[in-house]
Parts: C-alpha cells; structure tokens; sequence
C-alpha cells in the first residue's frame, strides 16, 4: 500500500506471526531483489485502540510513527473489517468523515476519520497528528537551547538554517529553494546521522510557494529519499508557522501528491488529510 507514493509492506498480524520484523523489513524492502518498499508495517491486535501499528525502516530500524502508513492502516483495517468502525468525525479544518478508527502507535494512541465513497471503500483519511514537540531536549537534538528554530547551521562548509520539529520522530526543516534530490542525496545522509541527533533525523528542503502552499523534498531516517512523509509534512507545516512563512492551514505539495494540513489554535493539535491506495496482495515465502 502507499500513501502520496511512500510505500509500505503491510503484514496482517491478526493472522500471522513475525518473529524478526527488522530482519523481514530489510528483506521485503529490497527494490531490485524483493518486493520493493520504504518499509515494513505490521497491523495487529491492542488491548487500547481499534489496532496497533509497528513500522520498520528499509534498513530494519523501528521508527516511531508514520503518517502516510497510519493512513494505509486505517484504510486496510478498515476494509478487512479488523475492528468496528467508530462514529462520523468532524475534525477542524478538514472534510466530513463518515468513520473513524484509533490506532495505537509508539507515540501514542492517535484517532482517524474516514472518508468512505459509494463502494464503502476508504479514499482519503483525516488524522489527529497530535501535539508538535519544539523542545529540542525531547526531539531530541542536543543543541544547548530550548527550541530549534532558524537555527545558523552548517553542513559540508554549506549554510543553512534549521527548524527542528518531532511529530513522535524528529525531523529537521530547511526552507531553501534548491529542494531537488541531487541536494538531498547530498546532504541528506549528513544530516541524518549528525551527531547531534542522538536518534538520527527526518531531513525536509522546503520551499514556501505562498503563505498556503509550499513544495518539498525528504529524505527519511533509515530508508533514504522517499516520494512523501507524512509526519515531516506537518513538521514543514508548523516549521513554516512558526517562523511567519505560511498560515496554520496549509497545502503540502510533495513528490507523490499532496497533502492538506492544519495547525490547530484550541488543542495545538496538527490534522492531516491525504489517500491511502492498495497496490497489491500476495504472499511472501523465505527463500
């Protein structure tokens, strides 16, 4: 399944039993040898929520949250009928959802609404991306300063500005106009694995269009340059906020499609509204 192109393995839990995730996500992730994919997601049972969801990076690292695969989650969990849909939702700045689902994550338990078309399939779904974290301590970056925000930085010798944002992952933004992947293959893995980022970092080029649209580029912790990220796309949205490039509702243009976000004023909350598709099925043996 994908969301905006950021493509995951999803793995019904309900039904079978993984003992090494890390070492099948790297395995299963292999564009030229397997199946292909940014990752490995796993959909089980929870004892909290509808459904729990487990991600791994290409590289078999655990990630904390991604907001293009909760979207898949829902819409397979959904559809595969693995838990009872909840009641229409109304989230602020976002279209009518006939459903929702929570699902448990590393970051928490988070609530989506659904919209379902005249086949009672899921379409699009609308996500409470919960509270950003600016603190640098619990992003965390180990800069001796409270937030992260148009900080001077440099990289290879190169100047940068930085804004660090976690969405239960961190991510580092960088407003610039040269957004392009021969930038973020440059820079991306530097940036990545700096140290300071102690957990290593999402890397996001900006480029702000008007004060409701901006375009960018990522290049994700663990499985490189990706088609989009959800959670970097709300970071880049509070990031652009906060520095007065963009108003809290925005439109996030990234390689794969688009993404409609909005930066709540009364909870402090991000929402997220975006596709989540089902490419294929089929069964994965070792080889």
């Amino acid at each position: 399944m994908h969301g905006l192109g950021n493509d995951y393995v999803y793995v019904n839990c309900f039904e079978e039993k993984i003992d090494d995730p890390a070492q099948l996500a790297k395995a299963v992730s292999n564009r030229h040898f397997a199946i292909g994919a940014d990752g490995l997601i796993l959909i089980g049972p929870s004892k909290k929520a509808d459904v729990r969801m487990r991600i791994f990076n290409a590289d078999g690292s655990e990630a904390e949250m991604c907001g293009n695969g909760i979207r898949c989650v829902a819409k397979y969990a959904y559809e595969h009928k693995l838990a009872q849909a909840g009641k229409p939702l109304s989230i602020p700045g976002q279209p009518p959802c006939q459903a929702s689902l929570k699902i448990e994550t590393p970051r928490g338990i988070l609530t989506l609404g659904l919209i379902i078309d005249d086949n009672d399939n899921v379409q699009k779904v609308c996500v409470n991306m919960g509270q950003p974290i600016l603190e640098a301590a619990r992003i965390p970056v180990t800069i001796p300063a409270k937030n992260i925000i148009d900080q001077p930085m440099q990289f290879q010798s190169h100047a940068f500005l930085m804004t660090c944002v976690s969405m239960g992952n961190p991510h580092a933004v960088f407003f610039r106009d040269n957004i392009g992947p021969a930038e973020l293959q440059k820079f991306g893995p530097v940036i990545e694995h700096h140290s300071i980022f102690p957990n290593r970092v999402n890397v996001h080029f900006v480029k702000i269009n008007n004060s409701a649209e901006f375009t960018m580029g990522t290049w994700e912790r663990g499985s490189g340059i990706t088609l989009a990220c959800g959670t970097g796309a709300c970071a880049a949205a509070v990031a652009a906020a906060i520095t007065d490039r963009c108003d809290r509702q925005v439109t996030a243009h990234l390689p794969g499609g688009d993404l409609e976000l909005y930066w709540a004023r009364d909870d402090n909350c991000v929402y997220m509204t975006g596709p989540a598709v089902e490419v294929f099925h089929g069964t994965w043996t070792d080889k």
